[in-house]
Order: structure tokens, then C-alpha cells, then sequence
């Protein structure tokens, strides 16, 4: 006996994915972190170094670039001497922090069911 076919209930997709398009921003390896690390306010690039310690300079500095390609991330020279560079999270980069929070909770609770399931087993 076959199955009936049940309609679907969810809303209507956008003629282009406003999901797919969030995510190709997010999707790069360390970006979340990158993201995460700039919402406390604007570091520079050793200090961001210091934050994500098995991130390698190459790599973090092709994350900066490709989040400030996009607008996510705004990089600002500081006259000092030594002249610094500055990192900060644009208008368009905090709205990706709350997204980042929830996501950041459902990984803790994940987390925390799997302990139990391995727990139980």
C-alpha cells in the first residue's frame, strides 16, 4: 500500500536563497570564529592570532580579506608608530553574531546529548 502524499506546510522558498547565501559567508573554515572573536569590538591581527591559536597566519589573514570582500568585516589602518591595522565587525557583520550565538547553542546541546546517549550505551 502506498504512502499518501502529504502537502507540504513550509512557507515558500525565495526565488533565491537568502539561507544559501548566509551560509557561503559563514561556511568558510574559521570565519564563525573570526566572526565570534570580532563581536567583543576591534582587534588587530596578532591579537586575533592570540585568540584562535591553531589558526594559521595565512589562513586567518584569507579569512579577513574574504569576510571584508563581502562587507562583513571593515579593516582600518591606525596612524601609529609603528603604523597597526585594525579589524572590526560592519553593520552587516554583528547581524551575523546572534545567528552564530544560536548556533553556538544548539552545539552545547548536541554536545550534551550525545554525553548522554555515550553515557547510557
Amino acid at each position: 500500500m502506498a504512502l499518501k502524499l502529504r502537502k507540504n506546510r513550509a512557507a515558500a522558498q525565495p526565488e533565491t536563497c537568502n539561507v544559501g547565501a548566509c551560509m557561503q559567508v559563514l561556511g568558510g573554515a574559521w570565519t564563525p570564529n573570526v566572526i565570534w572573536f570580532l563581536s567583543g569590538g576591534p582587534r588587530r591581527f596578532g591579537e586575533l592570532r592570540r585568540d584562535m591559536p591553531v589558526i594559521s597566519a595565512k589562513m586567518l589573514s584569507a579569512r579577513l580579506r574574504a569576510l571584508e570582500e563581502k562587507g562583513v568585516v571593515q579593516r582600518k589602518v591606525v596612524p601609529t608608530t609603528p603604523p597597526s591595522t585594525e579589524y572590526a565587525l560592519t553593520e552587516l557583520g554583528q547581524e551575523y553574531v546572534p545567528a552564530i550565538l544560536a548556533i553556538a547553542e544548539v552545539g552545547a546541546k548536541l554536545k550534551t546529548l550525545a554525553a548522554a546517549r555515550a553515557q547510557a550505551a
